[in-house]
């Protein structure tokens, strides 16, 4: 059954900061027995809470501990069980008060015989709590024709009460003194002193004179001044006047008491026009006063680029530039161009934003880092050039076709391939400086591979590491070597695995196992092969196409097939690739001349047949395909076999490539796919399936490099 629960506690729960409190919470149904939590919605639980299963103590809780608590009870039986509580810890803040002289005279000051409104204000949790209590000169006051107490609506100022003194008279003059305390007890009163008198003035603000405009650095500490007299002193609000953004802390306005805005760490984003305005708050209400200060903020020069390195051949020239973005002040700006600490020129901007510098000819003590700073009176810029003659890092090629061979039994070798990045920018590379470890090791080999002539961009350079112990991971590491010195290294690692028939002999698929026999979709056609049998495949499959069954007529035999049916339109492929077979080479010239007898069956059925090609894959710098058998059409309800003598001179893999055809009758399949050594029976054997003998195909390729063609053939008699 899903979990029910209740809270042993009240809802919602009033306590003074400082009190220990126990939320209870209780499992009243649920099987399995539910687990019990506490969550807070505000976040995470405060950070000395204690919780035991469904109870959470808090001890010395605070208004930050405040919020609504949840007990949650779940056994994964229906959905979890929740109840609230809310927490509400007693606060008394920000006490604060305005006077308002007569508001049906539009008075700025207090006048004998007019109105006079003193007004008080907190911030109280729980609101309703909330009391006031008003005292002149210490003696209590009640509400009376000539001194009136009013509470104002919660909804327009929320714990606010008013004193209305009508007709203000000479003996009315005093200390009046709000009160605000809470009902619960427990926090301390909140006392407001309000003087009236006939020296009760309104305020006025200036700025001193030497205090507008302010001019400082970016990075200084910087205080803003506005001078307030009256009586009381109101609080001053201070803000941006020239654009609504946020000061300096974050907020719109900022509060000041004495009327000084202190800035710490000024930025350039800083320079403005700021506004100090008095508050109604500690103070009259009236029309606010206020006034503007300057602020003007220097910095040093922003320049691009910070920092760029060149790479440069020696004996060739190359120009540096340094330029202003921004700059304040941006007159006089003066510059100097130095090589280490060495001074190399100096100058002043007249009208240009920018300063060049040129090495006519670089030598071995050109290279270097060059600094040109930019400086004006807030500090300086500098544009960073490190000038080197050091190779770019060459760029390993991982595409190389079938780079691992072994011709010993505990050894094998690797065909190491790479390209040079950016070969004309420096000196002509001289060498390869080649490192090789054991993965994991801590020591390197070494050796250099000297380079003959100039290398071409996109030049593929290729190095055969030997000696290499199976099945051991190196790390290879690749530095170019220039006059200059080495640059740029390299490093990748390469990994044994041994070849899926290192010595073909004999190779049969029948699609049974679960990795298909190392088959692999090809990522550039347009849909799949899928392995199926007439026991698994779709109920809704496409009538009058596709087998029946596998080539030996099983039900549940597997077979690899091609479903044409939408969303698949006319000329889309499916290929499937073999894996790898290597060929030993059985001659001085690398090549052989190994027959194998190439053979599969294959279902081509139905209206809209379209083509089943089969090409060979040879391995080379890049791959090249052969097209080795190609059949179209409808080829009847039955299974037909295809054989095909093969010769390849190297590592070979195969490409059976499904084309769809004009409609959905249109599916093919394949089964049975086998490489035996030796050519093909000069006559076919006739298929094994359920309708007629299969009809059989043959073909008889030799792949043979041409410039070894009279050598192979002679070696043939």
């Amino acid at each position: 059954a899903s979990p029910s629960i209740k809270l042993l506690v009240d809802d919602p729960i009033v306590v003074n900061p400082g009190e220990a409190i126990t939320l209870v919470c209780v499992t009243t149904g649920g099987e399995p027995a539910p687990s019990l939590t506490w969550v807070r919605s505000a976040g995470i639980l405060p950070e000395k809470a204690v919780l035991n299963g469904g109870t959470l103590t808090i001890p010395a809780i605070t208004s930050e501990d405040a919020g609504t608590y949840s007990c949650i009870a779940n056994n994964n039986v229906g959905n979890p069980a929740k109840k609230s509580t809310n927490i509400i810890v007693r606060a008394l803040k920000k006490g604060r008060f305005w006077i308002t002289p007569d508001p049906y005279h539009k008075d700025d000051n207090i006048q004998i015989g007019r109105e006079v409104k003193i007004s008080c204000q907190v911030e109280a949790i729980p609101s309703e709590e909330l009391t006031f209590s008003w005292f002149k000169n210490g003696r209590p006051l009640r509400s009376s024709e000539r001194m009136v107490i009013t509470q104002t609506d919660p909804d327009v100022s929320p714990g606010t009460t008013n004193l209305d003194i009508i007709d203000l008279k000479f003996t009315d003059f005093g200390t009046y003194t709000c009160v605000a305390s809470l009902k619960g007890g427990g926090i301390s009163d909140i006392s407001i002193d309000v003087n009236i008198s006939s020296s009760t003035v309104p305020p006025n603000l200036t700025v001193p004179q030497e205090k507008s405009p302010l001019v400082t650095r970016e990075g200084d500490t910087i205080e803003l001044q506005c001078q307030v007299t009256g009586k009381p002193k109101p609080i001053i609000l201070w803000s941006r006047a020239d654009k609504e953004v946020a000061m300096p802390d974050g907020a719109m306005q900022t509060e000041s008491y004495d009327g000084i805005l202190r800035i710490v760490n000024v930025s350039r984003e800083m320079t403005g026009t700021y506004r100090c305005q008095t508050s109604q708050y500690n103070g009259f209400n009236v029309k606010p006063r206020e006034a503007l200060v300057q602020l003007i903020v220097q910095y040093p020069p922003a320049v691009e680029p910070t920092f760029l390195e060149i790479r440069q051949g020696q004996g060739r020239s190359i120009t540096m530039s340094c330029r202003v973005l921004r700059a304040y002040p941006t007159r006089v700006l003066t510059y100097e161009w130095r090589l280490g600490s060495k001074l190399l020129r100096t100058g002043q901007f007249d009208v240009q934003d920018s300063t060049e510098y040129t090495v006519s000819s670089l030598s071995r003590d050109s290279y270097g880092i060059y600094n040109c700073n930019i400086i004006n009176e807030a500090g300086a810029g500098r544009c960073s050039f490190l000038v080197t003659g050091k190779a770019y890092a060459p760029e390993f090629y991982y595409d190389t076709y079938n780079p691992l061979w072994q011709n010993r039994p505990r050894v094998y070798s690797y065909s190491l391939q790479w390209t040079q990045m950016n070969p004309d920018a420096v000196d002509r590379i001289l060498a390869y400086r080649l490192g090789i470890r054991q993965a994991g090791q801590q020591r390197w080999w070494e050796q250099e591979i000297s380079v003959n002539g100039h290398i071409q961009k996109g030049e593929l350079i290729t190095y055969n590491l030997t000696e290499l112990i199976k099945p051991e991971a190196y790390e290879v590491r690749l530095t170019p070597i220039t006059r200059f010195g080495e640059g740029d290294s390299t490093i990748r690692v390469i990994k044994y695995s041994a070849p899926v028939n290192p010595h073909l002999r004999e190779f049969h698929c029948g699609f049974e196992d679960g990795n298909i026999c190392l088959f692999t979709q090809d990522d550039t056609d347009n849909f799949d092969w899928t392995k199926q049998s007439t026991a698994t495949r779709d109920t809704k499959y496409t009538p009058n196409t596709g087998p029946n069954a596998d080539r030996t007529g099983s039900k549940e035999g597997f077979y690899m097939y091609i479903e044409t049916s939408r969303p698949r339109l006319e000329g889309e492929k499916a290929r499937l690739v073999s894996p790898v077979f290597s060929v030993a080479p059985k001659n001085p010239y690398g090549a052989t001349n190994t027959a194998y007898c190439f053979s599969f069956y294959y279902h081509m059925y139905g209206q809209h047949i379209g083509s089943l090609n089969v090409y060979l894959r040879l391995k080379g710098q890049t791959a090249i395909e052969n097209l080795l058998w190609s059949s179209s059409g409808n080829k009847g309800q039955h299974w037909n076999q295809a054989r095909v003598n093969i010769n390849p001179p190297t590592s070979f893999q195969l490409i059976f490539e499904g084309i769809r055809g004009p409609g959905i009758e249109g599916d093919i399949a394949i089964d049975d796919v086998s490489i035996v050594e030796g050519e093909c029976m000069k006559s076919d054997q006739p298929a094994n399936n359920l309708r007629s003998g299969a009809v059989g195909t043959l073909a008889h390729i030799r792949l043979i490099p041409v410039i070894i063609l009279m050598s192979v053939l002679s070696h043939q008699r």
